[in-house]
């Protein structure tokens, strides 16, 4: 069995392809605190809530220290106009390469809807602390609330 990294451990310094077609890796947020939230696809309902409560709280955020990043396996071009269409300001990262930081941190896994098994993003949020090392995770996200509950253990860090 696969061992991931956890709570206490570095988190792995993958870059990924930005919407403005460059890249961008954790380490890039180095000195700072860093929420780097997965999440399944663009233009859903869950996953659009997810990035607008991200986004509506990023002063917030940036008033606490902390950078945010989020990161679905969708191309950077769908990326663009995800952010165009809603209005987002959380940046947004594509993690589409085999071996990228979502198969390294085990959030790109197995899932089941309606009976069949598939590959799928895992709605996941890490928090990393200015030092680089995982802060606190969470797995198995519930939408609602959750850019609060992330918010509040970012002031607490």
């Amino acid at each position: 069995m696969t061992t991931f990294p956890g709570v206490g451990d570095a988190i792995p310094d993958i870059a990924m392809e930005t919407p403005e077609g460059g890249s961008v890796k954790p380490s890039d947020f180095a000195g700072s605190k860093l929420v780097i939230f997965f999440y399944p696809k663009d233009d859903t309902p869950g996953c659009t809530t997810e990035n607008k409560d991200f986004s509506a709280l990023k002063a917030d955020f940036e008033a606490a220290g902390t950078q945010l990043l989020g990161v679905s396996k969708d191309p950077a071009k769908k990326h663009a106009k995800f952010i165009a269409k809603h209005g987002l300001t959380a940046p947004l990262a594509t993690d589409a390469e085999e071996g990228g930081l979502s198969d390294a941190l085990g959030v790109w896994a197995e899932k089941q809807m309606y009976g069949k098994t598939y590959m799928g993003m895992v709605r996941a949020t890490y928090l990393v602390g200015a030092d680089g090392k995982i802060a606190r995770i969470w797995d198995k996200v519930k939408v609602a609330g959750h850019a609060e509950d992330v918010l509040a253990a970012a002031k607490a860090l």
